[in-house]
């Protein structure tokens, strides 16, 4: 049986003293963190790019490594694109909007009508603001055509930026403890880099046992800040993340992983305190708190008339969607919802499972993936594991939930498997809501499937972080209302339309987090946002936006087959952008 490359060597943990160490100097620095300059901050950010192509090897190595790739392959580009590239991508657009003073135009921004809610007695119905993030430049045109990305503010609020480089500084720093995530390597530097130049916070990054390789990569590249008082990391297991997260010099915390961990922290180590504390109102850390913490996302199938390249272009699209990264994606597609009635249904299903079966599977690196995975096919015994019996120890298949009940508490639709399973439910239309005004009609069309489809992924589907729109150009001309009332509908943070919300997370310039609304008590996906590099002051959602079909190959699609050396070009195109580095992008995304 073959073998996958060894994982890099773990790292001791921080001893308790060395981290108060940490955090004395961190305290320290936090009010001369607020005077540095726009063009100190700008000439700091020039000096972290350089210091992070100085590590992308060595990063993207290790990343590999840990997740089961030869570091030469092809499938190792995985690593460029969520580690270096995307991270000196933030770099470069948060320079760019220091250089802008913080406030760093967007393409456009207009006002929707909202509809008056069910029940309102206003006289008018209200407005949302929504401001186009990308394209902005040439480059992005050309990198990307064809995508657009737009930030909806809250409504009634306005598109103010930059609220750190208009408003007086404080008086008084603080202190960010920033919980990495494990999966996802660039996801802990970028939270970090959210902390100090959009919320003036210095920060202790407490990197994740999972990739914890990265973290002396981090410490290298982000030495300017690191010998200035303002940047430090920590390693270590939960009673490291503990101790930190209770300590006196800590002010803010934010978190990237599992409301588990969130509830832990801010509510108590048990079931029982946690629950004695949310009844008294008394959580045992009071800090403020932000947090990613995952989803359950859905991908609206809108029934129209695909043909059969559409059929196979899309179920290579949704395979993607669940096998990138081995599944361990907070984005990763994991409810399919379609229409009972949809007359190309089951040749759909037929092509994904068929894409899925092809997809060689990954290493379940992501501890727990094993439990979990059991957990829902001891639920679902009818679950269908996809793709070739003889593989390598410690992977796990590509399995298919047929049939999931549409009903709320339903087992596949309330916890995230975090692995490489897609539960599949159909919608039965001719039971839609009459009172919404449609006509029973045994055919489902698009308007109908649209809103019951928005209903029940907001009401019975757990979490609000992302979920995917997929509609055919000649439906969606046909219904353009239902569309964009859907979108407007969505209660989900990212909405993704012809797109994976991975790419709401790779743009940067969007915005990343939970929708609105959730409390303390049920935190769900979390409070608040980060990337978000225009600096809005009151986001509430970012919709992304791409062609039905795009040439060359989307680089996040499973059997891209030139990945790597593509996703080294693109970081260089993002930390030096010429027409001579563009040519190369275009080259290598051809050979795709």
């Amino acid at each position: 049986m073959a073998s996958y490359p060894d994982p890099p060597a773990p790292l001791p943990s921080t001893p308790f003293p060395e981290i108060e160490e940490k955090l004395t100097k961190l305290a320290s620095c936090k009010d001369a963190w607020l005077g540095v300059s726009i063009e100190a901050r700008i000439a700091l950010l020039d000096a972290l790019v350089t210091g992070v192509l100085g590590v992308a090897e060595a990063w993207v190595e290790g990343g590999a490594r840990l997740k089961g790739l030869d570091p030469r392959s092809s499938e190792a580009g995985e690593e460029w694109l969520a580690g270096p590239m995307v991270t000196v991508r933030n770099l470069r657009l948060l320079r760019e909007a220091l250089v802008a003073r913080g406030a760093p135009k967007p393409a456009s921004v207009k006002t929707i009508v909202l509809p008056r809610a069910e029940g309102s007695s206003a006289d008018k119905p209200g407005s949302q603001l929504v401001a186009r993030v990308f394209p902005t430049t040439l480059l992005d045109r050309l990198t990307l055509g064809g995508v657009t990305a737009d930030v909806f503010i809250e409504p009634g609020e306005p598109a103010s930026q930059g609220r750190i480089y208009r408003e007086k500084k404080p008086e008084h720093g603080k202190v960010c403890l920033v919980l990495g995530a494990g999966n996802v390597s660039s996801i802990a530097p970028m939270d970090a880099l959210y902390k100090l130049f959009v919320e003036d916070e210095v920060v202790l990054l407490k990197m994740n046992p999972v990739n914890e390789h990265v973290g002396p990569r981090l410490e290298k590249a982000f030495a300017p800040l690191v010998d200035q008082g303002f940047f430090s990391v920590i390693y270590g297991g939960a009673d490291v993340g503990a101790f930190a997260a209770e300590h006196a010099l800590v002010d803010t915390l934010h978190v990237t992983g599992s409301d588990r961990t969130y509830d832990a922290i801010v509510w108590g180590k048990t079931a029982e305190e946690r629950a004695e504390n949310k009844a008294k109102g008394s959580p045992r850390n009071p800090k403020p708190f932000t947090a990613e913490l995952g989803c359950e996302t859905p991908v609206l199938i809108v029934p129209g008339p695909w043909s059969e390249s559409d059929l196979r272009y899309q179920a290579r699209h949704v395979a993607s969607m669940v096998a990138q990264n081995a599944s361990f994606n907070c984005n990763a597609a994991k409810v399919l919802v379609m229409a009972r009635g949809w007359l190309q249904r089951e040749a759909f299903l037929a092509k994904l499972h068929e894409e899925l079966a092809k997809t060689p599977r990954r290493k379940a690196y992501y501890p727990g993936a094993q439990d979990r995975h059991r957990a829902f096919t001891e639920a679902y015994p009818d679950a269908r594991a996809l793709g070739a019996k003889e593989v390598t120890e410690g992977s796990l298949p590509w399995t298919v939930i047929p049939d999931v009940p549409p009903k709320d508490g339903e087992y596949a639709l309330t916890n995230e498997a975090f692995c490489g399973v897609l539960a599949e439910v159909t919608l039965d239309l001719a039971e839609a809501d009459e009172a919404a005004g449609f006509k029973r009609d045994p055919y489902p069309d698009a308007e109908r499937f649209l809103a019951k489809a928005t209903r029940f992924v907001n009401d019975s589907c757990w979490g609000t972080l992302s979920c995917t729109i997929l509609v055919h150009p000649t439906t969606e001309a046909a219904h353009p209302e239902a569309v964009e009332r859907a979108i407007q509908d969505l209660r989900y943070g990212a909405v993704a339309v012809n797109c994976w919300p991975g790419l709401v997370y790779g743009l940067v310039s969007a915005t990343w987090g939970a929708f609105p609304g959730h409390t303390k008590e049920a935190i769900v996906s979390g409070t608040g946002v980060v990337h978000n590099t225009h600096l809005f002051d009151h986001p509430q959602k970012t919709v992304v936006r791409a062609k039905w079909k795009t040439f060359p190959k989307v680089p996040y699609f499973a059997d891209h087959a030139n990945l790597a050396a593509l996703g080294r070009e693109l970081t260089e195109l993002e930390a030096h952008a010429s027409v001579k580095q563009l040519f190369r992008v275009v080259k290598e995304a051809i050979r795709g």
